[in-house]
């Protein structure tokens, strides 16, 4: 089934779109990136890199670069959608009528959208009803997939051949998608994880120490779990790489755009000042307040993830602390 998806289609030009077209290049398939910025198709069609968003990282020059996102998406035999996740529904909306029934949509954006709390496997089946939904997800930063670093993450689809058959097309040697049939619980892993990992960051920028950071990786990574039982996610699938792997990555390092807000913020800075230091959009600061939504309408308790969201909504650092901190203590795995 791999020969069914030698075309690839990646739609937004950011660090993690360019990535992961520098990715399926590798894995010998036929890539076209198209990016919605002039000036990033302008810097690789005459610098030979994305200027703006991947500096120092050589793409090859057979790289497509297409002026119309529907032009390309109808040439392709499977698509990597790489929007932020509040604009993934636009996206959609903008090539649906142009994609092949029966054609992937992989999501690789993080985050349930504002407004509606859906998954992002949710907006693709809303959006793209004729569409095949899936999403690759993991511990990944952009710039070492794009160095070719050792890599590895979840594609989940559907359908455990279909997920399958997408992994082969897109594998090489140092980039390795391990498939998976629960793209559910893949989308909350990279949802929930972004939330946990603003939590880390001002944990360090206040100075609180390891300790306090392991627990907040445990307390959160069970806050995960709940919240995914109750959409029906499996637990295997959130022990693994898009769900604990991914935790880890993101709660351990200020190379993580969440972990750096929530550094900045437990720092002192305020949420815009926090925001200006990004080069690309802090996923878990737009899906926190969807999160706990969401989990709220399940009945599911999540005060760490309850924090985050009342942080980047205005809350004073110290007052969810402190709110944390006075909470009853309780058996462990209730």
């Amino acid at each position: 089934m791999v020969a069914e998806f030698q075309s690839i289609a990646v739609l937004g030009a950011g660090a993690w779109g360019t990535a992961l077209a520098v990715a399926a290049k590798r894995a010998g398939r036929h890539v076209a990136l198209w990016a919605r910025e002039p000036e990033v198709r302008e810097a690789i069609a005459t610098r030979g890199e994305n200027t703006p968003f991947l500096h120092g990282i050589r793409l090859t020059p057979d790289l497509a670069l297409p002026e119309d996102p529907i032009a390309a998406a109808a040439a392709a035999d499977a698509i990597l959608l790489a929007a932020p996740a509040q604009h993934l529904r636009s996206q959609i909306a903008a090539v649906a009528p142009a994609v092949r029934p029966g054609t992937p949509l992989i999501v690789c954006a993080k985050g349930l959208e504002r407004g509606t709390a859906r998954l992002m496997t949710e907006i693709v089946a809303e959006a793209a009803p004729g569409a095949e939904a899936a999403i690759l997800s993991g511990p990944s930063f952009a710039e070492d997939v794009a160095r070719g670093l050792p890599t590895a993450v979840t594609l989940a689809a559907r359908t455990l051949p279909l997920a399958q058959a997408l992994a082969a097309a897109l594998a090489s040697p140092a980039f390795r998608p391990y498939a998976s049939d629960d793209p559910v619980g893949a989308a909350i892993g990279g949802a929930v994880k972004n939330v946990l990992a603003i939590a880390c960051g001002i944990a360090e920028g206040k100075g609180f120490g390891a300790s306090a950071r392991a627990a907040l990786i445990a307390r959160g990574f069970a806050e995960m779990r709940r919240f995914g039982a109750a959409l029906g996610a499996r637990p295997e699938t959130l022990t693994g790489l898009s769900g604990f792997g991914d935790l880890i990555l993101t709660c351990t390092t200020a190379q993580s755009r969440n972990f750096a807000f929530g550094l900045a913020l437990g720092s002192g800075e305020s949420v815009a000042e926090a925001d200006g230091h990004s080069r690309g959009v802090v996923e878990g600061a737009a899906s926190a307040r969807p999160v706990v939504e969401r989990a709220a309408g399940l009945g599911v308790d999540m005060p760490i993830a309850a924090a985050v969201a009342g942080i980047v909504d205005g809350a004073p650092i110290e007052s969810a602390i402190a709110a944390l901190l006075a909470r009853p203590l309780r058996a462990e795995h209730e």
